[in-house]
Formats: C-alpha cells, sequence, structure tokens
C-alpha cells in the first residue's frame, strides 16, 4: 500500500487540473456540465480510496501506517501516516465531498467550473493536514484550507459573503501566526520538524506552557471555542450550501484534531495544567451557545451555534484524558460531521425553494413535504443525541470520561443535552408542524430525486454508528490508549 496516502491527498487536485484543462479546450456550453461531473468522478475515486486504505488499516497497531518520507528541504521532509486518530476522519472527509458536489449540482449556476475546483483543492488541503507528519508539511496544508473556503464564501455566498469571508480568514489566520512561531521554536529547540520525533521529545514545563498556548490560539479558533467563536454563524449563513457542510463537517475538525496531535502527547505537561480551563470553556461554550441557538431567527445561525456547542463535548473529552472521553471525542466529531452536514443540506432544501431561511416564513411542511419532514426529524433527533443515532455515542462517551476527571464539569455539561432538545425540537416544530399559513408555501415540492441520493448515505452513517459505534472504537482504540500514555508519562503527578 506503499503511496496510498499520496494519492488519496492529490487525487482531487488531478481532478482540479482536468477541469482547468477541458475549460480551455471544450466548447464554452460543456464547460460546467463537465465540471460538475469531473469534481464528481474525482471525489468519488478519493472516497473509494479512502475505503481501501480503512480496509488496509490494522487495528491492532497503534503507530502511523503507509508511511511515506521523502527529503524536501533544509532537513524537512515530506512525511505522511495514518493513525487510528486521522484515519477515520480522512474517510469522513472523502465521504462528505460528493455529497458536497451532488448538492451543489443545481443551485450552483455561476462560475461552476472555478466552484468545482475550488472545492478539490479545499479536498486535498483537509486530507494532507490530517495526513502529514511533518510540522512544516502541516502547516502548509492546515493554513492552505483558508484560502479555498474564503473564495467559496466571498464568491459563492449570500449578500453579506465579503464580510464573511474576510472574518473567517482573519480570525483563523491570526491564531495560526501564533502558531507558526511556536513552530519554528519546536523545530530550533528540537532539531527536527518530525511529529513522530516530536512526540517524543520532552520539552522543558516551562516551554510547553508558551508553545501550548500558540498552538491553543490556532485550534481554539478554527474548532472553534467559546469565546472566538463568532466568525462561525456569520460564515456559515453567508456560506452557499454545501460550504456549510464542509466547514461544520470538516473544517472545525482540524481544531480537535490539532489537540489530539500535538497538544496532548507533545506538551502532556501543559495540557494538564490547562486542563480546567478547557473544561470552562467547554462548558460555557455548551451552555451559552445553546441558550443563543435558541434565541436564532435563522435556521442556519440556529445550526451554526449548536455546532460550537457540540464542538464543546469534543473539547471537554479531549482533555478528559482518559479513553472514555477521547473515544468520545472522536466519535463526536464524525458523528457531528454526519449530522451537522445533513442538517446544513435540511436548510439547503427548502432555501432552494423558497429563498429564505427565516424560521417564521414557514411551518406546516409535513403537509406538502412528508418525506423532508422525515429525514429533518431524524437528523433533528440525531443533533439532540436520540439513543440509535450516532449523536447519542459521542455525547456519552465525552460526558462518561469527564465525569471520571470532574463531576461538576460533567454534571453542567449534560444540561446542554437538555437545552439542545429545546432548540432543535423547537426549530423543527415550527418549521415541519402546525398549519401552514403562508400561501407561499402551496407549492413547495418534497424531496427530489438528487436530494434524496445526497440524503440516503448521511441517514445510513447516523443510523449504523448509533447502533455499530464499535466500527469507530474498534479503529481507534490501539492509537488512543498509546496517546494516554503519551499524556500520562509527561504530565504532572
Amino acid at each position: 500500500m506503499t503511496g496510498i496516502l499520496s494519492l488519496i491527498t492529490f487525487a482531487p487536485l488531478v481532478g482540479a487540473l482536468l477541469i482547468l484543462a477541458f475549460r480551455q479546450f471544450a466548447p464554452a456550453s460543456d464547460v460546467a456540465r463537465n465540471a460538475r461531473w469531473i469534481a464528481l468522478l474525482t471525489t468519488l475515486v478519493t472516497f473509494a480510496l479512502a475505503i481501501l486504505m480503512v480496509a488496509s488499516f490494522d487495528t491492532a497497531q497503534p503507530g502511523m501506517q503507509f508511511s511515506e518520507n521523502l527529503p524536501w528541504f533544509s532537513g524537512i521532509s515530506y512525511r505522511m501516516g495514518a493513525d487510528g486518530i486521522s484515519v477515520l476522519l480522512v474517510l469522513l472527509t472523502a465521504f462528505l465531498m460528493p455529497l458536497s458536489i451532488v448538492a451543489s449540482w443545481a443551485p450552483i449556476k455561476d462560475r461552476v467550473a472555478e466552484y468545482m475546483i475550488a472545492f478539490l483543492v479545499l479536498e486535498t488541503l483537509m486530507i494532507g493536514a490530517f495526513l502529514a507528519m511533518d510540522l512544516i508539511v502541516f502547516y502548509i496544508f492546515f493554513e492552505g484550507t483558508l484560502v479555498p473556503m474564503f473564495l467559496i464564501i466571498g464568491i459563492w455566498g449570500g449578500k453579506n459573503r465579503v464580510y464573511a469571508a474576510y472574518k473567517f480568514f482573519l480570525y483563523t489566520l491570526a491564531g495560526s501566526v501564533l502558531m507558526l512561531a511556536a513552530i519554528l521554536t519546536m523545530a530550533g529547540v528540537a532539531g527536527t520538524t518530525s511529529i513522530p520525533e516530536l512526540m517524543a521529545y520532552h520539552f522543558a514545563p516551562g516551554v510547553q506552557i508558551w508553545l501550548w498556548l500558540a498552538f491553543f490560539a490556532s485550534f481554539a479558533v478554527k474548532m472553534p471555542m467559546w469565546p472566538v467563536h463568532t466568525w462561525l454563524p456569520d460564515a456559515h449563513v453567508e456560506a452557499p450550501t454545501a460550504g456549510s457542510v464542509i466547514l461544520a463537517g470538516v473544517l472545525l475538525k482540524l481544531g480537535g484534531y490539532g489537540f489530539l496531535r500535538f497538544s496532548l502527547p507533545m506538551f502532556p505537561y501543559a495540557s494538564a495544567y490547562f486542563t480546567p480551563l478547557v473544561f470552562a470553556l467547554s462548558v460555557i461554550a455548551i451552555i451559552y451557545t445553546s441558550l443563543v441557538a435558541f434565541r436564532q431567527t435563522d435556521m442556519k445561525k440556529l445550526i451554526a451555534y449548536s455546532s460550537v456547542a457540540h464542538m464543546g463535548f469534543v473539547t471537554m473529552g479531549i482533555f478528559s484524558g482518559n479513553q472514555q472521553g477521547i473515544q468520545g471525542a472522536l466519535f463526536q466529531m464524525l458523528s457531528h460531521g454526519v449530522i451537522s452536514g445533513a442538517l446544513f443540506l435540511c436548510v439547503g432544501v427548502v432555501y432552494d425553494r423558497m429563498h429564505t431561511r427565516e424560521i417564521a416564513f414557514y411551518g406546516g411542511l409535513v403537509n406538502r413535504m412528508p418525506w423532508y419532514a422525515a429525514t429533518f426529524m431524524l437528523f433533528t433527533m440525531g443533533n439532540v443525541g436520540l439513543p440509535g443515532t450516532s449523536g447519542f455515542v459521542g455525547e456519552f462517551l465525552t460526558m462518561t470520561g469527564a465525569y471520571g476527571v470532574s463531576t461538576t464539569t460533567a454534571l453542567f455539561a449534560a444540561t446542554g443535552v437538555i437545552l439542545s432538545a429545546v432548540y432543535a425540537l423547537t426549530l423543527y416544530r415550527r418549521v415541519v408542524f402546525g398549519e401552514m399559513v403562508n400561501p407561499k408555501l402551496a407549492a413547495i415540492t418534497d424531496l427530489d430525486w438528487r436530494e434524496v441520493a445526497t440524503f440516503a448515505p448521511l441517514i445510513a452513517g447516523a443510523l449504523v454508528l448509533g447502533v455499530y459505534p464499535h466500527l469507530v472504537t474498534d479503529v481507534t482504540a490501539s492509537s488512543v490508549n498509546r496517546l494516554i500514555d503519551l499524556w500520562r508519562a509527561g504530565a504532572p503527578g
């Protein structure tokens, strides 16, 4: 399987180049059609390669697999590798991308080729960030994701798209500048940028504190954590539907992945030292943003604040430092990618028909859109954490992990489960049930074949992971145990 990681990473980039080539030589009338089909086929090939990688992955091995190492320059190498922490996040990325392409098939009518190129480049950068095993290579992929998402929001977004795009770009870039300074410091102190070697290197406790804070600045904004979350609702509201799917489904997970890959194993002393702070911020995010979500009048903004609350469970689970918490955090990231992506697609369905996301505009959709109502209900229940859906497993494990460390934190976080039911079920009731009093909704139609094809894999994912969580936990267990060993070896006491 040598080279499989590079194939997965750069296959989307090949598709982007093919779109460019066809745009140059094909008739103008065929450019948009060719771009759509090339993007879809490319993302499906990438997904097939990701499945092959997961099928070949040895779950008993905690270390990096399928490793690639090519010298680059000045001691920096193009290193790639996958372990139980990254392999399923790559699969999630490859799973959501073809669905995003299909969701964009009809709504995106202008600059279709450029839109598809932006998504394919974004896929390469996201997968590369999850697989990079060199700090500099990781930073290039990690920061590179800002550019295509900036363009997706700024060109194909809503009326305030430019403001939202710049806010997204500047917030995330500001945090990452500090991380770059920390990376250069680590390279100078340890004499290497290899991530596996840096995991085994023991930084002095005082140095760890500053390095941890620099990395935290970047990852906290990316997730985002409270109080640096304010860019996310604006970005979601203005982004096209598929942009919101990838933003919530994958890009936010880069923050959680960063905590797992860098903060815990490389700075265990500092991670233990700052655990009370992370717990406090996580609880505030869970409770405060849930209350804010309840007051929203825009469906997308409500789901955006819901994402911040659910990411609070992720950070709480990660810094619990035990198997249940970290397994739960990984599961929650995967589950949230499926469920939040599906919820944004649900909003996109009615927005494409009515061109508004205002909750007050809707009501009684079950009378005209029964299949849509059933689909929306399933993902609402998953978002609430109903047993039998993937949302339940992640929240349960993260709270179990936190309870073993801080009973108070777990109890406060549990109130977020109640609050999520309040705002999610209220949204559903106002949009789907009741009388259809708005005459403009009389002609609204139910899901078409393209939308059914988009939702079907997401429905299967939410239910299969909810019933068979071991499909995730068996893959991640060895790597999580190794991570916990690294944490405990360097943590104080």
